[in-house]
C-alpha cells in the first residue's frame, strides 16, 4: 500500500464496526474506478489486509476469514483504505489481478441496467479491447493495421488534432465531439505502440496538479 496510508491503528479508530463486529467495504478498480464487488470485513481481515497489501474479507456465509484470490489467483493488491465519514464504511482501491467476480466476470455488478454505460467506464473499457487487440492483431483490424504501423498512428493523431481544432473553429457541437472522440481513439492506439496507457498519463497530470 502507499505510504500514504493511514496506519492500521488509525484506521481502527475511525471504524465503527456493527454488532457482529463487521463493517462493509466496497471495492473499486484503483485504475477505473468501477465497482467492482460489496462484501465485509471484521478486525482480523482489516489487519491482515494493512499487514499483506491484498485484500483480505470476512464470509458471512461461511463466517471465516477469506483472502481474495487464494484459490482462484485472482487476488487484488490494495492500494488505499478509505473509511467514509460515519466511519461505518470502508472503501478499498485495488488493482485485481483477475476478475473479481465468482462468475469469471471483472465485477460483481454485471447485471442490470448495464447501456448506456456510465462516463467513467468507456475508456478503460476502450483500453482493454486495445490490449486485447495488441495481444492477438487480429487481422482485418483497424487497430491492429495502426498498431503494426506506429508511425501511421502518429500521422492518425495529428491528422485528428487538427481536425478538433477545425471543428472547435466553426462546426457543430456534434462535430466536435465527434472529433475529439476520433483523437482521443487514435491518441490511446498510439501510447499503446510504447507500452503506455491512459493510466500512465493520468498519472503525469496528478503530479502536476499537485
Amino acid at each position: 500500500m502507499s505510504s500514504s496510508a493511514l496506519e492500521q491503528g488509525d484506521i481502527e479508530e475511525l471504524v465503527r464496526f456493527n454488532q457482529s463486529g463487521l463493517v462493509p467495504c466496497v471495492v473499486q478498480d484503483w485504475s477505473s474506478g468501477e465497482v467492482l464487488t460489496l462484501a465485509y470485513m471484521n478486525a482480523e481481515a482489516l489487519a491482515r489486509t494493512r499487514a499483506s497489501g491484498e485484500l483480505h474479507l470476512y464470509s458471512r456465509s461461511r463466517q471465516a476469514l477469506w483472502h481474495k484470490g487464494e484459490t482462484s489467483g485472482n487476488t487484488q493488491r490494495v492500494k488505499a483504505l478509505r473509511v467514509d465519514c460515519d466511519g461505518d464504511a470502508l472503501l478499498a482501491l485495488v488493482e485485481p489481478a483477475g476478475p473479481a467476480c465468482h462468475t469469471g466476470e471483472r465485477t460483481c455488478f454485471h447485471r442490470g441496467e448495464r447501456q448506456p454505460a456510465a462516463p467513467h467506464e468507456v475508456l478503460p473499457a476502450l483500453e482493454r479491447v486495445l490490449s486485447e487487440r495488441s495481444r492477438a492483431r487480429p487481422q482485418g483490424s483497424y487497430t491492429t493495421e495502426l498498431l503494426e504501423h506506429p508511425a501511421r498512428a502518429g500521422e492518425k493523431v495529428a491528422e485528428e488534432a487538427e481536425e478538433v481544432v477545425r471543428a472547435a473553429a466553426g462546426e457543430s457541437d456534434r462535430r466536435v465531439d465527434e472529433e475529439g472522440a476520433d483523437l482521443l481513439y487514435h491518441l490511446l492506439v498510439l501510447l499503446r505502440t510504447r507500452g503506455r496507457s491512459l493510466l500512465d498519463v493520468v498519472g503525469v497530470l496528478d503530479e502536476r496538479r499537485r
